[in-house]
């Protein structure tokens, strides 16, 4: 088999695994002017999905607030709590928004080394409008656990609201700005790192300087240490593992696990409250959203929250049960009930007895299993089929359904009082439409539970993938978003990143892409909706020939528009040069 890959050609990022020099001695002054990743590369990470009223920083939510309202802000907390309760909860603040900045250099970039990483931070917060950084020079050797950067700002926002508030000021006032490097620097060099400012505009100064040393070259008098309320002893720092292209941008938390509801978006989270506010009752629940929405989940969360957690989690989906059947499987049949029937079995609410009983679907009962049905819930009592004794249970019903009720009771087709006796608690659960924020966790936590599953060496996804799932629709709601990160996982080739090609195979429609910063600093459209590129909204692929020829299209689109550049097209394709040359070759491309 022919190698992708010329004999002896190492990736960078490999170089530095086996020898570990780059890893862990570094300097700004060792990087090649422009080196990736430029704030053209950065800015591509900031999409804007107009219609839908989110704007992305690569898989982060932004949001755009005026300069002004910080700095009124500002103005109230130092006048409420006083000037040092100011700085710290400015600092704590400016310290998280680095680290998060860092997470997404790691996620984005993740092939570039911990020097490139680094010199990534100063362009992340120009991008980000609050001063414009310049990096005058920084070193580290992360075996000494030393570190010294020296960085200048120009036009810092801080400074200038504290002058339009307090007028010059005796001591350095950019807080936020401060705690931000401190964030991004410690998260990459895995040990604390101290910014601290030596000049600031707010105090006059031309332009602003900052000078970054581990904590610990700082000595004793740091007030920063308590400002950003880090206990540098007792606080555990992981230094950043690199890894090649290979990296996994999207990772999963250690604590998502399969079987647990996963969010972080507004919507899940007012669910989760209710589930939270309900689980310690004995309360009838009747969760409410469309298929797909992960009602069996909620349930089973439910359960594991209550005291009933240990008994037993009964869930049955009502609309498989056949009409005929209903009865004997959710009250059971009583010894010699049918011909042939040998001795008493079971029902459903038996099963569940000292725990939960899950009816999905609830709707699809008929009426008179409707009838029976109330009668257990409010008696806690059942009979069997063919039985004359009742038989007490101890079961708590959680009901779901993905059709209106209310609306199935003006039909006549569900039991009024069934339906008040279900609805004490409804807990409606949101479409993924209507919690977009938890797309990027979700998708890699499905990453996680099918790379084990399969056994596939899937690394992550593409930029473009990830877009694309933020910009999809999603009729099936989650259980189609875990069918196509499933098939991307088997679709996808070894040691590689998730494509849209993988993902989007069926009869899916592919999004269109949202409008990204351009280099001019306009909202304009993103590479993949131009005209040229074939991988925008098209007609469905659904052959294996169609698929070769979009994968070759693929690569001479993205060539052409490097200008005829193969190292450039393959940066844009996240893949190596010497794969995407392989490649094209072989699509005859290029001799």
């Amino acid at each position: 088999m022919t190698s992708e890959r010329p004999e002896g050609l190492i990736s960078l990022a490999e170089a530095n695994r086996k020898t570990g020099r780059l890893l862990t001695k570094g300097a700004f002054s060792e990087l090649d002017t422009g080196a990736a990743p430029t704030l053209g590369d950065l800015t591509e990470a900031l999409h804007f999905a107009l219609g839908d009223g989110r704007i992305w920083l690569n898989d982060q939510r932004m949001v755009l607030i005026q300069s002004q309202v910080l700095g009124r802000l500002r103005q109230e907390i130092i006048d409420a709590f006083g000037l040092e309760t100011a700085k710290a909860l400015f600092m704590r603040v400016g310290y998280m928004q680095g680290v998060r900045d860092a997470e997404l250099i790691q996620k984005r970039f993740p092939q570039q080394d911990l020097t490139h990483a680094l010199a990534a931070g100063p362009r992340v917060h120009t991008l980000e409008g609050f001063v414009k950084v310049t990096t005058k020079g920084f070193q580290f050797d992360l075996r000494k656990g030393t570190y010294f950067g020296e960085f200048s700002w120009d036009d810092s926002s801080e400074a200038a609201e504290h002058i339009a508030s307090y007028g010059i000021a005796s001591e350095p006032v950019c807080w936020m700005q401060t705690g931000y490097p401190s964030g991004y620097t410690s998260t990459l060099f895995g040990r604390p790192v101290i910014f601290r400012e030596v000049e600031c505009a707010g105090m006059g100064a031309p332009r602003c300087l900052v000078v970054g040393q581990h904590a610990e070259a700082w000595g004793k008098d740091a007030p920063e240490r308590s400002y950003l309320g880090l206990d540098w002893k007792s606080r555990r720092y992981v230094a950043v593992e690199r890894h090649a292209a290979g990296a996994r941008p999207y990772s999963t938390p250690a604590e998502a696990s399969e079987g647990q509801v996963v969010g972080v978006s507004a919507s899940f989270l007012r669910t989760r409250l209710m589930l939270e506010k309900v689980a310690d009752t004995d309360a009838t629940v009747l969760f409410i959203g469309e298929s797909g929405v992960g009602k069996e989940l909620f349930s089973s969360e439910l359960h594991k929250l209550s005291p009933r957690s240990g008994g037993p989690f009964v869930p049955i989906n009502c609309a498989a049960i056949p009409e005929t059947l209903v009865e004997s499987e959710l009250f059971g049949v009583e010894k010699g009930a049918f011909t042939g029937a040998v001795q008493s079995r079971a029902g459903y609410f038996e099963r569940a007895h000292g725990g939960t009983l899950f009816l999905d679907e609830i709707a699809s009962l008929t009426y008179s299993a409707q009838g029976k049905m109330l009668r257990a819930i409010q008696e806690r009592k059942i009979e069997r089929v063919g039985g004359s004794r009742t038989i007490p249970v101890d079961v708590r019903v959680v009901a779901a359904s993905n059709v209106d009720l209310a609306e199935e009771v003006r039909a006549g087709r569900f039991r009024q009082d069934l339906y008040f006796r279900l609805c004490v608690f409804p807990i409606a659960i949101p479409p993924l439409r209507d919690r977009r924020d938890d797309i990027p966790l979700l998708a890699a936590h499905f990453l996680k539970l099918f790379r084990e599953r399969h056994r596939r060496d899937v690394t992550g996804f593409t930029r473009r993938a990830m877009d694309a799932l933020l910009a999809y629709h999603f009729p099936g709601n989650i259980r189609e978003l875990q069918n196509l990160v499933e098939r991307g996982v088997i679709f996808s080739d070894a040691g590689q990143l998730i494509d849209i090609r993988h993902l989007f195979t069926g009869f899916e429609t592919v999004p269109a892409s949202a409008m990204h910063l351009t280099g001019e600093g306009r909202i304009g459209a993103t590479r993949d909706e131009r005209p040229e590129r074939p991988s925008g909204p098209s007609a469905p692929i659904t052959s294996p020939e169609a698929i070769r020829q979009a994968e070759a299209d693929l690569y001479r689109s993205a060539l052409s528009e490097a200008g005829g550049n193969i190292a450039a097209a393959a940066r844009s394709l996240n893949m190596t040069r010497a794969k995407l040359e392989y490649r094209l070759r072989k699509i005859g491309a290029v001799t």
